[in-house]
């Protein structure tokens, strides 16, 4: 009886010791990975804050120098970031690195500037997104919903809707039409689109470069230009309007 007793103890006092080693292993392990996280958080916290107190900084200074923010609290910086005199910047802006914009520019709501180049009495957006290498030239606009990239517009000259503009140069006083685009990647390397002084593209228009449009010439809507335009010319690659009089559509 004795022996039975002392070989089920045995057995029940390894079961504790088993039960407490795995206990302290999974508290340990707990308290790290809690530690862990917080470390984590904390870190991400201070961060965040920093970044805070960065753009309060940087938007104090800019309305100190006249630029007028409308609800300063919602547009985001760069330390860097030039401006002019009398720069007006709309809400939900986003200014990246290495951005000057010139005097009397207006940006407008939901745009995206980085490493781009704004001259004077410009006009952004909405919901436009200028990338690195763009040089937007005085008076030149650019609208809703278009994006450019290593992209000079010229003097006086507009990109008003949905539109893509790569690798381009535009001349003075030329007017894009809207759903242009410069077709520049050919799926290995990049080409150059030229656009002179004073050319209309007509809307949905595609540029597949390299490509020159010359001086006042026409791009018809629609058309696809795989070849140069020779100055004062209308260039058209529209297939011929069909139609049927009469016609009846099949029944099911």
């Amino acid at each position: 009886m004795f022996r039975q007793d002392q070989k089920e103890w045995c057995i029940f006092e390894s079961f504790l010791k088993s039960i407490k080693k795995k206990y302290f292993v999974t508290y340990f392990n707990y308290n790290i990975n809690v530690k862990k996280i917080l470390m984590i958080t904390n870190n991400k916290l201070k961060r965040a804050n920093s970044y805070r107190l960065q753009q309060e900084l940087l938007r104090n200074k800019a309305l100190k120098k006249g630029v007028n923010l409308i609800a300063p609290e919602t547009i985001f910086l760069s330390k860097d970031t030039i401006f002019g005199k009398n720069v007006t910047v709309e809400p939900y802006v986003v200014i990246g690195p290495k951005v000057k914009i010139g005097d009397n520019s207006y940006i407008k709501s939901f745009t995206h500037i980085e490493g781009a180049k704004i001259e004077k009495n410009v006009t952004i957006g909405p919901y436009a997104r200028l990338r690195e290498g763009t040089v937007l030239k005085t008076n030149s606009k650019i609208g809703n919903f278009v994006e450019t990239k290593k992209s000079n517009i010229g003097n006086n000259s507009k990109v008003n809707h949905l539109s893509y503009i790569g690798d381009t140069i535009i001349g003075k006083k030329s007017n894009i039409g809207a759903g242009t685009i410069t077709c520049n990647y050919d799926g290995i390397k990049k080409y150059r689109t030229k656009i002179s002084d004073e050319v209309f593209v007509g809307s949905n228009s595609s540029l597949v470069a390299p490509v020159i449009l010359g001086k006042k010439s026409i791009i018809g809507a629609g058309s696809v230009i795989t070849k140069n335009v020779k100055k004062n010319s209308l260039a058209l690659t529209r297939s011929s309007q069909a139609e049927v009089k009469n016609y009846k559509r099949k029944s099911k």
